[in-house]
């Protein structure tokens, strides 16, 4: 377990990629349940708002699913779907502290003009940080360009944030 949170939190600091995952379904089964228990332990940690997080947590966790065997199928590379999405819920299972946290600490602070700017700042990082390593990942699955993989990943974030805003309007 402790060299699987190595690996992950190397492929998050960009240092290693889904080629040096095992294609195991099983790996991947786990590390989806590992991201779920994080981001539930973390959002139950933090004060509620408003919305339905674990509702929202299940659709991205489906997307993501979706999002990749579409992707992989339509670029012509589907035997690489274990590795890729086991990547990409593994580095999220690092990060999702952080990602929740932030997200938490920016609709906390929106109206409060000392700490907005400072808390958005943070999440902006974060949110390059979370494009920069999940683009790494495309990029080895498909060898793409950089560029073309920074593209795909930048659709991905916005198609799944349309679908949850679409699914839960009041939750934004």
């Amino acid at each position: 377990m402790k060299e699987l949170i190595q690996l992950y939190t190397q492929i998050a600091l960009l240092r290693r990629g889904p080629q040096d995952l095992p294609a195991s379904m099983l790996l991947l089964a786990l590390t989806v349940v590992g991201y779920f228990v994080v981001n539930c332990i973390v959002s139950t940690v933090l004060p509620p708002l408003p919305g339905s997080w674990l509702a929202q947590l299940l659709v991205d966790v489906a997307f993501t699913f979706a999002w990749y065997v579409l992707l992989l199928k339509l670029a012509g590379r589907p035997e690489r779907f274990l590795q890729t999405t086991t990547a990409v819920f593994g580095f999220q299972a690092v990060l999702s502290p952080m990602l929740v946290t932030s997200g938490w600490l920016m609709r906390r602070f929106a109206q409060d003009t000392l700490w907005q700017f400072p808390v958005t700042l943070m999440g902006l990082a974060l949110l390059i940080w979370v494009i920069a390593v999940n683009s790494h990942v495309v990029k080895a699955a498909l060898e793409w360009s950089s560029s073309s993989s920074v593209a795909l990943v930048i659709l991905q974030t916005l198609a799944g944030n349309l679908l949850v805003l679409a699914l839960f309007p009041t939750s934004g």
